[in-house]
């Protein structure tokens, strides 16, 4: 089980320098896919954050949605589920979720979206992101007008939120729903699953800043042409506080998952350039050190490559946060049977951001740099 809490890095401008008649094809000409067909939101309790508002924002999860057909084709695609609001779809009892799409490409161009109310009618609205209503669907669009193609690839972001009351729970309570994206053209259609896990309360995590990292504004002769460069390292205070002592683990997850310019489970995107390139990377890094917790006088370091199964020899080492590695903390040097149970932890994470050398880079536009994570806290 596991609850969220979001860490965000902002950055400020990087300074750098008439309708086509439909055709059908047929259904085994076109195949529509998903990145992933089911949307796990993570375990959620009171303790994750003390809300003013009566409605929580339970994060944001992203899919990519693809469909590819041999011949040119109406590249209209629906999304079918249960409304909840104009904008909004309905999650169980008292939810709601909202589908946003941006980032389309048709035929390996980028393009704007369209909203249409019903397969061949004109787009009552077009930019180049678009909030999904219900009982509306999207289609690629240039110069204003809708367009076929072989082959439509989206970016969909799905928002969720709960009713602070459904948090007030005595029992775990797992939430789904279900949703369909279809593809009427080519007579193809896939679901996608949105899940959801409440617990009465637990532990809270807290970032200093909300979370926020700001690295300033860059120029480009700020930048290395040939190599990354490395910004100066930011550090934020993360606290644990449990409502009694737990055993419990730390995972890093990515909400830019495919941007990092390097491929590791340690390394963290910045997002994209307009020309689509990977902008660079970042890490967040703990050092035992500055770890204190309840009345330990001295705290080590154990991660877990085994969801738990098996832990690491305990040492004082830094280490950086993984998205498959759990970190945790002992108070044992060497020891291998994993973490101490803790309700209050203290300590500093540094996060350290590496642009991509600038000859990597499109510097016809200024770049927005937009990295995401969310530190996850999983139960043992």
């Amino acid at each position: 089980m596991n609850l969220s809490r979001f860490l965000l890095l902002a950055f400020t401008h990087l300074a750098l320098s008439s309708l086509t008649p439909l055709a059908w094809a047929l259904p085994d000409d076109c195949q529509l896919s998903l990145s992933q067909p089911v949307l796990d939101f993570g375990l959620m309790n009171r303790a994750i954050r003390l809300d003013t508002t009566p409605v929580r924002s339970l994060g944001e999860r992203r899919l990519s949605l693809n469909l590819i057909c041999s011949a040119p084709t109406d590249m209209s695609l629906f999304y079918r589920a249960m409304a909840a609001t104009a904008e909004r779809y309905h999650f169980a009892e008292r939810g709601s979720y909202e589908v946003s799409v941006r980032d389309a490409v048709l035929d390996g161009q980028p393009v704007d979206l369209g909203l249409i109310a019903s397969a061949g009618t004109s787009p009552v609205h077009t930019a180049s992101s678009v909030i999904w209503r219900p009982e509306h669907g999207i289609v690629p669009v240039t110069s204003g007008l809708a367009v076929q193609g072989r082959s439509f690839s989206v970016q969909v972001e799905v928002t969720a939120w709960v009713q602070e009351q459904a948090m007030q729970v005595r029992d775990a309570v797992i939430w789904e729903t279900s949703g369909v994206f279809d593809a009427i053209a080519a007579g193809r259609s896939r679901e996608t699953t949105l899940r959801a896990s409440f617990a009465p309360g637990a532990c809270k995590p807290d970032l200093s800043n909300g979370g926020l990292v700001d690295f300033g504004r860059l120029s480009r002769n700020d930048l290395n042409p040939d190599k990354g460069t490395r910004l100066p390292p930011k550090s934020l205070s993360l606290q644990v506080n449990c409502d009694a002592p737990t055993h419990y683990a730390l995972v890093m997850h990515d909400n830019r998952a495919g941007s990092a310019t390097v491929n590791s489970e340690v390394y963290y995107g910045l997002g994209f350039d307009n020309g689509q390139n990977k902008i660079g990377l970042y890490s967040l890094n703990v050092d035992p050190a500055d770890v204190s917790a309840d009345h330990f006088t001295r705290l080590y370091r154990t991660d877990s490559t085994t969801a738990g199964a098996a832990w690491s020899p305990a040492r004082s080492n830094p280490i950086p946060f993984g998205q498959k590695s759990y970190l945790a903390f002992t108070d044992t040097a060497g020891s291998t049977a994993g973490p101490v149970a803790i309700q209050h932890l203290n300590t500093m994470v540094t996060v350290e951001a590496v642009i991509a050398p600038t000859t990597s880079l499109d510097l016809s536009t200024a770049a927005h740099l937009d990295g995401s994570g969310t530190i996850e806290v999983f139960y043992l």
